[in-house]
């Protein structure tokens, strides 16, 4: 199975609980883009529009594998244009707030799986019929985890552990697959002379290295004023990883409670485990379990939960104190409570249909809802997991 092999295979439109206004303090725009993700698109429309990227508001990121239609703010006093082949702004009305991820109701999803066998698309369309009356596991996917370093671990576990050197490190050195050839030979470079700040700092390309070397050199152990200095959004997606990597933990753990047959998926960081049909009664509980995101401070929904969270903190080496963070000022641990199971709404499979692009293979394409926060690629998964 292929998904994702050109944009139009994966089709997303957010829906936004708010009513879109004639006039308002803040104009509201959809941004259409194919080959961005919503960041670097963001960027792009703020420096082309001399704005900071955090006048724009937005509620979700969009990545750049697929064909995504989402909402974004600006003052009422300020228009956004943009030139960009991918990239298309249309001004939709005005809201009286920003634009944030309080303001999603969800994502509608049209998506194609391709280069099938027809036992893969059979198959796919049994599952289909489970899916939508069971749903599915409300993991957070691959690509909350782009942050994760397979030789170093989580920036934000060496944190909450008090290893800012090994955070720090882990920031400036770790290497990922869509960086260009010189950027992962500065990384080498700053990895092979860790703790050698002037040199680093000769090295340095970008303003934060700059800053952070520039620190380094004149206070070589003060870690923490580094981490300080890394932006807000880039520690906001590092600290989310890790809270995403708890928060499946524990939502693992109370599925192994449930005594049913699970199966596992690989995944970046480690499986997924997925049930292919629930009894009554675990169904019952499930549909209806709120999880608690990792923090200090935890709301838990029964005492099962409660026990499983400590057993992964446990596990981790750590205590609800350690999410205290008092010497970094930017970000901190919050907790939410998150569905432990997401049904989706219309989900509907189409018929098996001769596949343009793979000569003598099928493809087969999905419509569904899912509420803000689920992964329609989690979704995948589950349908595809071999049972």
């Amino acid at each position: 199975m292929k998904l994702k092999v050109k944009p139009d295979d994966f089709i997303v439109k957010e829906e936004i609980k708010a009513p879109i206004l004639k006039e308002g303090d803040f104009k509201v725009y959809l941004l259409e883009k194919r080959y961005w993700n919503t960041l670097d698109a963001l960027q792009r429309i703020a420096a082309e529009n001399g704005l900071r990227l955090s006048e724009i508001g937005y509620g979700g990121r969009k990545d750049r594998y697929g064909h995504t239609f989402q909402y974004i703010t600006v003052r009422a006093t300020k228009n956004l244009t943009t030139r960009e082949k991918n990239l298309k702004l249309t001004l939709m009305g005005y809201l009286n707030s920003p634009m944030s991820p309080e303001l999603i109701a969800g994502n509608h999803f049209e998506i194609t799986l391709r280069a099938l066998s027809g036992e893969e698309g059979r198959d796919l369309i049994k599952r289909g019929e489970n899916v939508k009356k069971y749903g599915f596991p409300n993991y957070f996917d691959d690509q909350r985890f782009g942050s994760y370093d397979k030789e170093q671990g989580f920036f934000a576990k060496k944190l909450l552990l008090g290893h800012l050197n090994g955070a720090l490190k882990i920031y400036l050195t770790s290497i990922y697959p869509e960086e260009s050839k010189e950027a992962k030979e500065r990384k080498r470079f700053f990895m092979a002379n860790w703790g050698n700040w002037s040199m680093c700092l000769e090295a340095s390309k970008t303003r934060v290295e700059r800053e952070i070397f520039s620190l380094l050199e004149k206070e070589p152990k003060n870690f923490a004023g580094a981490i300080n200095l890394i932006p807000k959004e880039q520690l906001s997606l590092y600290f989310a990883a890790y809270q995403g990597y708890l928060y499946n933990n524990l939502l693992k753990e109370v599925l192994l409670n449930q005594g049913i047959e699970l199966r596992a998926y690989p995944g970046v960081v480690d499986d997924y485990l997925f049930y292919l049909t629930l009894p009554k009664k675990s169904f019952n509980y499930l549909k209806s379990l709120m999880l608690p995101t990792a923090a200090q401070k935890v709301p838990f929904p029964n005492e099962e939960v409660r026990r499983e969270y400590f057993k992964v903190l446990e596990r981790e080496g750590l205590k609800s104190g350690d999410f205290n963070l008092r010497k970094i000022r930017k970000v901190y641990f919050k907790s939410f409570l998150r569905p432990a199971v997401v049904i989706p709404e219309g989900f509907h499979v189409g018929n098996l249909a001769k596949d343009e692009l793979y000569p003598g293979k099928l493809k087969l394409e999905l419509k569904f809802f899912l509420p803000r926060g689920s992964y329609a690629t989690m979704l995948i998964k589950a349908l595809s997991v071999n049972y």
